[in-house]
């Protein structure tokens, strides 16, 4: 079965966050938030077999990744390239996923791997996008391929490469973030890093919400936590303090303890990811994650007159731009990459921290 999109009005949403299905996901979430509390990314923890294997799965993503090369296009916009990355793991996931997934469940299970890399039309990405690999995750626990007992090594392993991957992506293809928003966020494409990174934070007893703030604590403990290590990258493609470039960032700073950021991060992954209409238009529903809406995926295929031909709009009140989609704002990364490239020659190979650039 392919999923289809079904959250197409106000009214189904609404229905969605009152659904099992909402439900069905927030507690796989806070499960896989509760296995990782007090644990390091560093710590040893020991693979299932299917945990390998979906280690291998994302190693040939990233293999994929990394023979596609993005092409020269003088653009600070999402790299063409990426289409071509997007159409070959395509082709191939249901090879890759063939020892991992039960036949019958591949061509649905694929659908929420392939979404999770990113909007093949736009070449943005943002947290939609990662939640389709939460829902992935989900479908495999459903399919009870994996287990609790993998909830540990699904977060500090498999969530974790799927993360370095997304950032090998956003660098090489420039990906741009998804709608116009995502820059004021915690970051412009992620937010369950942050999630899970306080849940290992939480037992903590000597740094702080507040150590964010410190150069030093970030460069020697990043290695061991998610949080850490966005900020370390938030800082090392844009310059300024946090305050001016990731002011939500620094407003969490101020809280007493991670178990207030984390807690806190959950109350805000319901509102304003799976809450929010412009993001959950987009996520779809097949046999293992189940909810019908009001419409009908047809009703939701016109195409726009700006490029994103998949979808319907949804407009607030004096936009001139559809708030789905958002004005293209160019990743921070491709600004660096572009600038370095502009001082020292645009045939050199692109180094995206050789200078951070002042957010805009």
């Amino acid at each position: 079965m392919i999923p289809v999109r079904q959250i197409l009005t106000p009214d189904d949403l609404s229905r969605f966050l009152e659904s099992s299905a909402c439900a069905e996901l927030l507690d796989f979430l806070n499960a896989l938030n509760d296995s990782i509390i007090g644990v390091k990314t560093t710590d040893s923890i020991e693979d299932s077999a299917v945990v390998k294997k979906l280690l291998a799965l994302l190693d040939n993503i990233r293999q994929a990744n990394e023979d596609i090369k993005p092409l020269d296009t003088k653009s600070r916009f999402g790299n063409p390239a990426f289409r071509d990355f997007y159409d070959q793991c395509e082709k191939e996931l249901p090879t890759w996923l063939a020892d991992i997934v039960p036949a019958e469940n591949i061509e649905e299970v694929a659908t929420y791997v392939q979404e999770s890399f990113g909007n093949r039309r736009r070449i943005d990405y943002g947290t939609g996008h990662e939640l389709n690999f939460m829902a992935f995750l989900l479908c495999l626990h459903k399919l009870k391929v994996v287990q609790p007992d993998d909830f540990r090594a699904l977060v500090i392993h498999v969530f974790y490469t799927y993360i370095s991957i997304m950032r090998g992506l956003q660098l090489t293809y420039w990906l741009e973030p998804a709608g116009s928003q995502g820059v004021w966020g915690l970051d412009d494409y992620h937010f369950l890093p942050f999630l899970f990174g306080a849940g290992q934070l939480r037992t903590h007893k000597h740094l702080k919400p507040k150590s964010i703030h410190n150069a030093e604590i970030l460069d020697e403990f990043s290695k061991d936590y998610m949080y850490l290590e966005c900020v370390r990258f938030v800082n090392s493609i844009k310059t300024g303090s946090l305050r001016w470039h990731s002011p939500m960032l620094d407003d969490i700073s101020a809280a007493k303890s991670w178990e207030k950021v984390n807690l806190g991060l959950f109350k805000m992954f319901r509102a304003e990811v799976i809450g929010k209409l412009p993001i959950m238009q987009h996520f779809m529903f097949g046999s293992l994650i189940q909810f019908t809406g009001s419409g009908s995926e047809a009703d939701a295929a016109d195409s726009c007159d700006h490029g994103c031909g998949d979808h319907n709009h949804v407009y607030a009140f004096g936009q001139e731009f559809p708030d789905c989609c958002g004005i293209k704002v160019p990743s921070a990364a491709a600004a660096a990459a572009a600038a370095a490239q502009a001082d020292d020659g645009a045939n050199k190979p692109r180094n995206v921290f050789t200078r951070p650039i002042p957010f805009d």
